[in-house]
């Protein structure tokens, strides 16, 4: 590969990955910005509420994922082969079926909200407060849903940065809307709320006008002749299926690490919780160069380049390792500084320093899963992500049960750190079959 070469294919990288980044970062913004909000209203029960419905919505919307997964793929696959009529089909396609899910969740909202708070350990006071802002910000699952469908079209597109400015303008919607019911109107919880909601729909209208007025050309395409097509449609839920599957063997895995954590006493908990920051803060850039393999792996697959592809592959395997060097230094050298940011707890600190050394095995041991991944979506060979997953989540409850009664929770990071490695080795030796 000539230096030009691979010039031009880190330029193509970096204009996707960084804008991808820049949207990640801002994700946890929206429910930092309700707690922080009806953290000042003199009422823990107001922030417990805040919390366990944000926690239950990013449950519910993260099985839902494979909506923009599953549609970035195969847009970049048709942008690739310069089939605009197709890109247009899976776009209605897509919001077709976020609309009519997010139907099925709002129909379904008080069996979904009593099984969830049967499982929810909360205070009677909290429980009502939570249950107030559910109600309310359940109606915003078309948005959200509707959402994921523009954001993986956009990003298929070779354009993330539109989900960029969207992911902007809700937040800066959600602070000026919450900040207005609950200090002006005095709404409380229900205010917080009404301002979540109106900050996702915020963001579909953007993703609309977005759509309306930088893609004009093509919507003279738009059709639903052939979006409920036979062959198409099973490509579609196969595609999303396998993404869905690989999700619950993350949601489990995530959830387990969590609440064994929490079987082994506060400041174990406390120390998991921190220590995983490193392991997000690390994901969130990652992510970002999942989504320039996406949407680079389509493009090339689609218009049969091959040449291109494998050098995209090579060099998002570069980035990849450089960000995991230079992650795993940062973490060394600042690793108890940045933790000592997030808590002034001397035991919670000194404890952590039994575990350190596993979450600086994090970047190392997982970079490979996040491009993998990517490379998988963009190419639509998800059965090689899902059959890493499943293995890999094996891997992981197989050490945990082996070692857990002498290690105890080192037993659970070791579990971790193998999940990881066992998820990018296990793709990497699968997709090799797959790929052109």
């Amino acid at each position: 590969m000539t230096a030009t070469s691979s010039s031009r294919i880190n330029r193509q990288i970096l204009h996707i990955a960084v804008p991808a980044i820049i949207s990640n970062i801002t994700v946890p913004l929206l429910s930092l910005i309700d707690i922080s909000i009806v953290g000042h209203l003199g009422s823990a029960s107001y922030i417990g509420a805040i919390a366990i419905g944000g926690m239950l919505f990013n449950m519910i919307y993260w099985l839902f994922s494979f909506l923009r997964m599953g549609t970035s793929g195969l847009t970049a696959q048709a942008y690739g082969m310069g089939n605009t009529n197709e890109s247009m089909r899976i776009l209605t396609r897509s919001l077709t079926i976020s609309l009519l899910m997010a139907a099925v969740l709002i129909l379904l909202q008080y069996p979904i909200r009593l099984l969830a708070f049967e499982l929810i350990d909360a205070s009677e006071e909290v429980q009502r407060y939570a249950m107030t802002y559910f109600h309310i910000c359940i109606w915003g699952a078309p948005a959200v849903l509707g959402l994921y469908s523009f954001s993986g079209w956009f990003i298929g597109m070779q354009n993330s940065k539109s989900p960029m400015y969207i992911a902007l303008i809700q937040n800066l919607v959600n602070i000026g809307g919450s900040l207005c019911f609950v200090y002006v109107l005095d709404m409380k919880v229900e205010g917080v709320a009404w301002g979540t909601l109106i900050a996702q729909y915020a963001g579909l209208l953007m993703a609309i006008l977005i759509w309306k007025f930088h893609y004009k050309q093509l919507h003279s395409q738009i059709s639903f002749q052939g979006i409920l097509e036979k062959s198409s449609m099973k490509r579609f839920f196969q595609v999303n299926r396998d993404i869905f599957l690989r999700t619950l063997c993350l949601v489990s895995v995530t959830v387990f690490f969590t609440s064994t954590g929490a079987a082994y006493g506060d400041v174990t908990l406390a120390v998991n919780t921190l220590l995983m920051q490193l392991f997000t803060l690390f994901s969130y850039i990652m992510d970002g160069f999942a989504y320039a393999g996406e949407a680079l792996t389509g493009k090339y697959i689609g218009a049969q380049d091959r040449q291109n592809l494998h050098q995209t592959i090579r060099q998002l395997f570069n980035w990849g390792i450089g960000l995991a060097l230079a992650f795993t230094l940062l973490y060394g050298i600042g690793g108890e500084g940045f933790l000592q940011l997030l808590t002034n707890e001397e035991n919670v600190i000194k404890a952590s320093q039994t575990y350190f050394l596993w979450a600086l095995a994090i970047p190392l041991s997982g970079f490979s899963a996040f491009l993998l991944d990517g490379i998988c979506i963009g190419a639509t060979i998800t059965s090689v992500m899902l059959r890493g997953m499943a293995a890999a989540t094996t891997g992981f409850f197989a050490v945990y049960f082996i070692t857990h009664d002498t290690l105890g929770n080192h037993s659970l990071w070791m579990a971790f750190i193998t999940y990881l490695l066992l998820r990018g080795i296990i793709q990497g030796i699968w997709i090799r079959k797959y790929l052109p």
